[in-house]
């Protein structure tokens, strides 16, 4: 092979690895051995290979648990599991999170070898997943909420000043941060994202500054922490309104200073890394509580960027959809599914409480469960046909057009077609439009956007 393919293989029991980095080695292949999953974890911050080897049963995270982990970010990346354990739920567990082959122990070398070999191929094959999966990561839209964001993300492109991104929850903080540190000078440098609600408090500190062997219990090797990771980049932190306030009192530190000492270490360890902070949290109201320092808000809120709801931004519904729809059907090579217009209208009309997240969850879904190429109104989620929930006062809460839209569909079923139930809804804003108009024909044709004739032979059909 002209350039060596790069091969990592993972197992807890050194004489497996042993055996497989000599053989593959042997092959021609550039390979590289783990005993944890958190060290390939960690090296995949810095490079992919073209196929991995795992085994399943392993001190900490688990070959499935990575599996699932790893496929969140890289689709097509070949992940051969194999394990000592095997029976058919480990092996349908495998497949279904997306493994390329399963590899049952012991195993021959010369099967591993040719399962790899297919797994090479299956790489360096031309595959528009990867162009779609790069596409999933830009920022789409173009309401005019989002060319302010644009332009947000254009001007900061020169510079490595700290932001905080605001937002509620799915609306895509993640992908700005990402764009951020892809148009910075840093763009050459690693980007390290890390969600503080995912971590548990009592790990935030090692996780962020990294330890020392020895520092506490369980602390048997020493640990690069994410700071260190960034070192020259960009480190997103994602809710930030999560973090402990003993934690806080560090990260200020290290802002401020651009120096940190790892748990258990002696020495201070020197950085240079852009942070950028998220949060759907009002921070504001977390100082005020004394759930957050003010002082690391005013360090972090350099620049501020908020993100709009997907709610505020509807009319780039259409634009999401279409580019959902086309990289859910290139990722799991099925035909693309296209919406009519009633189903694009109801996803238009819909509130979107978890924003573009929802969305693309919603697109992947049809992508599997509609049966017909075009999805009908009647295909969509339930979810997004409900109708609202009654509030105290009694009355229906949530988006007309979601109200109108479940009454037509429940006096659809007492009609034949919908010629009368089209006639109420036009004498009904017939007369809202002459009370408007204080029974002024004219005025009123104009407010309803119709000719004078037009209205007139709508009075006398709608009168009878």
């Amino acid at each position: 092979m002209s350039q060596a393919q790069h091969l990592w293989i993972l197992d807890d029991d050194p004489s497996i690895r042993w055996v497989l980095h000599k053989a593959f080695e042997r092959s021609g292949y550039q390979v590289r051995v783990f005993e944890r999953a958190d060290e390939l974890t960690l090296a995949l911050d810095f490079e992919v290979p073209d196929t991995i080897i795992s085994d399943i049963r392993m001190p900490g995270t688990d070959g499935l648990a990575l599996l699932k982990q790893i496929k969140q970010h890289d689709a097509e990346l070949p992940i051969i599991i194999m394990t000592a354990h095997s029976d058919l739920d480990t092996a349908v567990s495998a497949f279904k999170g997306g493994a390329f082959e399963y590899l049952a122990k012991p195993f021959d070398i010369e099967e591993a070898r040719s399962v790899v070999a297919k797994a090479m191929a299956h790489r360096s094959k031309p595959a528009v997943n990867t162009s779609a999966r790069q596409a999933s990561t830009d920022i789409i839209g173009d309401s005019a909420p989002m060319q302010d964001v644009f332009r947000a993300i254009g001007r900061l492109s020169a510079s490595s000043v700290s932001v905080l991104i605001t937002g509620e929850t799915g609306t895509g903080k993640e992908r700005v941060a990402r764009a951020l540190h892809k148009h910075s000078p840093r763009s050459d440098k690693p980007f390290i994202a890390l969600n503080m609600a995912a971590i548990p408090a009592d790990l935030v500190e090692s996780e962020l500054f990294g330890h020392e062997r020895g520092a506490f219990t369980g602390a048997d090797k020493k640990r690069e922490g994410r700071f260190l990771q960034a070192d020259g980049g960009t480190l997103f932190l994602d809710e930030i309104g999560d973090m402990p306030l003993s934690v806080q009192t560090r990260l200020l530190r290290v802002l401020a200073e651009g120096q940190f000492y790892p748990v258990g270490a002696h020495q201070p360890v020197h950085v240079n890394v852009r942070v950028i902070a998220a949060t759907h949290r009002d921070l504001k109201e977390a100082v005020a509580q004394n759930e957050f320092r003010e002082d690391l808000y005013h360090r972090l809120n350099v620049i501020q960027l908020r993100l709009p709801a997907l709610r505020e931004r509807k009319q780039d519904i259409a634009l999401l959809t279409q580019h959902f729809l086309k990289l859910s059907a290139v990722e799991l090579e099925v035909s693309e599914k296209q919406l009519s217009e009633e189903a694009l209208a109801q996803l238009e009309a819909y509130d979107w409480p978890g924003n573009v997240r929802q969305l693309e969850n919603v697109c992947r879904w049809l992508t599997v469960m509609a049966p017909a190429q075009q999805v009908s109104l009647d295909e969509l989620p339930y979810e997004l046909l409900e109708p609202p929930e009654p509030t105290q006062s009694g009355q229906l809460s949530g988006n007309w057009r979601e109200l109108l839209a479940e009454e037509l569909r429940t006096q659809s079923h007492s009609h034949d077609n919908m010629t009368p139930i089209i006639q109420d809804v036009e004498r009904i804003a017939l007369r809202i439009a002459l009370d408007k108009c204080d029974g002024h024909k004219q005025k009123a044709a104009h407010w309803l956007g119709w000719g004078r004739n037009t209205l007139t032979r709508k009075l006398k059909l709608l009168s009878k």
